[in-house]
């Protein structure tokens, strides 16, 4: 099952939670906008976080740390709240009568007090009270549009941690060598002089920051040359190449990065390919959610056979809080693990993929960030893809 929760959405859900992780119990639009189905999936699971989305754009719900069931009475609950987003900043609204935060119905969803039902009465409908023991306003809250186009339940878990990495990176030691390494690559075909790395993926996911990333690490200083963002829509219009320099008034690499404008589901990639197809020596699928983007990418896949392909699971910051508290708790994430296995099914990867954090809000390098950004992962890194 996939998740309709943007990255950053999950993120600033668990950041109100603690270390912990969302694992997806129970998708209305697959398991049924019923109460039974949503009992049968989620009753006796705790904590859980409940989401309502609708044709409106709103997406909201709330948090127990009581498991459901279908007793029909009313549950204690101090630490229930309610929640919206207004762009990508949540709105938290506490419970202000946690005798009655959570009530037990076989034939709804979650249902929180008298405030706010998901899946009411067995239909893909709201039931909104303002004031029944949590405050809030319903226009903030769902934009008065009560049908539900989707409904998730989350079972909250504690974000672990692996004793030991199960992936080893030295470090202290590497980056230089990295970097060098990176400098005097030289293509196996005599000419062409450089090598031309393709940057495929949906809208918002690092693809130009990537790429600034990069260049911040040879450049010596954060730079922002290509345009990035969090936007709904692709900031990257046309089909550009950026170079990259060694140092502020070095020679260029013998890179060349292709950024593409982000895919979306009505968004074919054929465009792409008329307009880049040329000189292509790798591509850089990123990470995507949407079956018709997972569709494209395999198709673009497929297209490009023969030339060097690689997976970038970016925003990992953002993905697992051990990882956003320290990067180099990353290859000892138990999330990272199952993320990248998964990613790797998902998209028929013949290797395991890369995770990298990119450079976005820093104002200054981060050794540790530089290191993740070049360091080899199995065979599937840049590095290794052009040497």
């Amino acid at each position: 099952m996939n998740s309709m929760l943007t990255r950053s959405q999950h993120g600033t859900i668990c950041s109100q939670l603690g270390r912990v992780k969302l694992q997806l119990l129970y998708k209305a639009s697959i398991h049924g906008f019923t109460g039974p189905a949503f009992h049968q999936r989620c009753d006796n699971r705790c904590p859980t976080v409940s989401v309502g989305y609708n044709a409106s754009g709103y997406v909201f719900g709330g948090y127990t740390k009581q498991p459901f069931s279908q007793s029909e009475a009313y549950v204690n609950d101090d630490q229930a709240f309610l929640f919206t987003f207004s762009g990508e900043k949540l709105l938290k609204y506490p419970v202000t009568g946690s005798a009655n935060a959570v009530r037990m119905v076989a034939n709804s969803g979650p249902y929180f007090g008298e405030a706010l039902v998901l899946v009411n009465g067995s239909k893909a409908v709201v039931h909104s009270a303002p004031g029944n023991y949590y405050n809030f306003t319903a226009a903030d809250m769902h934009g008065n549009d009560l049908t539900l186009t989707e409904c998730e339940v989350y079972q909250v878990e504690e974000a672990t941690a692996f004793e030991r990495p199960w992936r080893i990176i030295h470090w202290e030691s590497v980056k230089n060598e990295l970097k060098e390494s990176i400098k005097i690559y030289q293509p196996t075909d005599s000419s062409v002089s450089q090598a031309r790395v393709l940057l495929i993926g949906p809208v918002g996911a690092g693809k130009s920051s990537f790429f600034n990333s990069i260049n911040s690490v040879f450049r010596g200083h954060v730079t922002s040359q290509a345009m990035a963002g969090c936007f709904t829509a692709s900031l990257t219009r046309h089909f550009r190449t950026y170079s990259v320099k060694d140092g502020r008034k070095g020679k260029p690499l013998p890179i060349i990065f292709c950024d593409t404008m982000g895919l979306e589901e009505s968004t074919g990639g054929d465009l792409i390919l008329r307009t880049s197809a040329a000189s292509l020596k790798v591509i850089c699928p990123t990470v995507i959610s949407s079956t018709p983007l997972l569709l494209w990418i395999r198709i673009l896949k497929g297209q490009l056979n023969g030339i060097p392909q690689l997976v970038l699971l970016t925003k990992v910051d953002e993905a697992c809080p051990l990882v956003k508290e320290d990067v180099k708790n990353i290859y000892k994430s138990s999330y990272i693990k199952e993320m990248m296995q998964e990613v790797s099914a998902r998209l028929g990867a013949a290797v395991l993929c890369c995770s990298r954090e990119n450079y976005s809000e820093e104002l200054e390098l981060d050794p540790d960030c530089t290191t993740l950004l070049l360091t080899p992962s199995s065979d599937a890194s840049l590095h290794r893809q052009l040497l």
